[in-house]
């Protein structure tokens, strides 16, 4: 029984529910009590409260102690939709920027499918999980012993991608998203009169020099064999013209792929903001957190989902890794897996992910039911 053709339509509109009632990561409530209800029609074992919202179903056939972990984020973003939808968020300031409404749908419709074909013969755990977009989710379900309660030999994350045609499935072997960091420099003084800065170390210029000098520790520090990103994102300081102030601080993120270069760029930044503080007479304190570990696929769980993709549709080793961060890093780390991108551009185009005009597209929700399906056929091959 591979025809999916009867589930489309009330996944979609299961899909603009959800997009029209988003709701923030630890807040999902509506969204994983929808999920669990769907569940339960289906017969199957469900467990709530994981990870705070999270959500895990349960699938079993046949006599195999083999099992997969299939995982779908429900948070949305904290931004204002601007796409007039008649689905649009009904909710002030909260949106479902990056498509998890369509990977919670997809994931559903795999329960579905899988639910009444029976083509496999072990256990499927579909885990909802909370929170991705920067609460570390992922991290709070493994914590709480995911794993040790359903236990996987693989676990598989999708996520919908806009850089790609619909149609498209890519992944890769070994790091296919960053780790992301995130620090804030604390530059102090004592403040005193602009007109007098003879009198006054100034914060502000000491801010300028940091900045410049941070700006080179990818070039000058960092083997051009490596991949890193640095980012200044935030300088705050002084309030009036007339005043040198007494701090400034200077915020911005790291986005890398391997822990050595991670510990390089830390000690870097430590070392260049001590060293323009000692030159300026100021105190500095830096605040640098490790908040996403960088997603690393196993290369054979890379390699069965770009085998279950070529199944279903166009499947495309991914070339580079993205510089972007996820959670499901968390549940790789526990777990062997990967990590998968769907394709879901429009010959038209269409919004990046993050964007407030962007929305999931509605045409690739068989392709995802399809591919969930095909990786836990291939696994649990009967």
């Amino acid at each position: 029984m591979n025809d999916i053709t009867d589930l489309i339509e009330p996944l979609v509109a299961f899909r603009r529910d959800i997009h029209a009632h988003p709701e923030l990561g630890f807040c999902e409530h509506r969204t994983a009590g929808r999920i669990a209800e769907q569940l339960r029609a289906l017969g199957l074992e469900v467990h709530e409260g994981i990870g705070r919202t999270g959500v895990v179903g349960v699938l079993r056939n046949g006599t195999s102690g083999r099992s997969i972990g299939l995982r779908a984020d429900m948070d949305a973003l904290p931004i204002e939709e601007q796409t007039n939808l008649p689905w649009a968020s009904k909710t002030p300031g909260t949106f479902h920027g990056c498509g998890h409404d369509g990977h919670v749908a997809m994931l559903l419709g795999a329960a579905q499918q899988l639910t009444r074909s029976r083509n496999f013969d072990g256990t499927v755990h579909f885990f909802f999980q909370p929170a991705e977009e920067g609460q570390g989710g992922a991290r709070e379900m493994v914590q709480e012993g995911l794993f040790e309660r359903f236990p996987c030999e693989r676990v598989f994350g999708l996520h919908n991608w806009p850089d790609l045609p619909a149609g498209t499935i890519a992944t890769r072997p070994g790091p296919i998203m960053g780790a992301a960091d995130k620090f804030e420099i604390l530059l102090e003084g004592r403040g005193g009169h602009a007109a007098i800065p003879q009198d006054t170390p100034d914060a502000i210029l000491a801010a300028a020099t940091l900045v410049t000098q941070l700006n080179a520790i990818i070039s000058r520090r960092i083997a051009p064999t490596a991949s890193a990103v640095l980012s200044i994102t935030q300088i705050h300081g002084g309030h009036t013209h007339n005043v040198i102030p007494a701090e400034v601080r200077i915020g911005g993120t790291v986005r890398t792929f391997d822990e050595q270069v991670q510990d390089r760029i830390e000690a870097s930044i430590r070392e260049i903001a001590a060293g323009v503080a000692l030159a300026n007479g100021l105190s500095a304190s830096v605040d640098y957190q490790r908040y996403y570990p960088a997603t690393i696929n196993d290369a054979q769980a890379a390699q069965e989902a770009l085998d279950a993709a070529a199944t279903v549709g166009v499947a495309q080793l991914a070339p580079d890794p993205a510089f972007t961060s996820e959670d499901f890093a968390f549940m790789l780390k526990a777990c062997k897996g990967a990590y998968i991108w769907l394709g879901q551009a429009k010959p038209e185009g269409g919004a990046p992910l993050h964007n407030p005009h962007y929305d999931f597209n509605d045409d690739v929700l068989g392709l995802g039911i399809r591919l969930h399906v095909a990786l836990v056929e291939r696994h649990l091959a009967i």
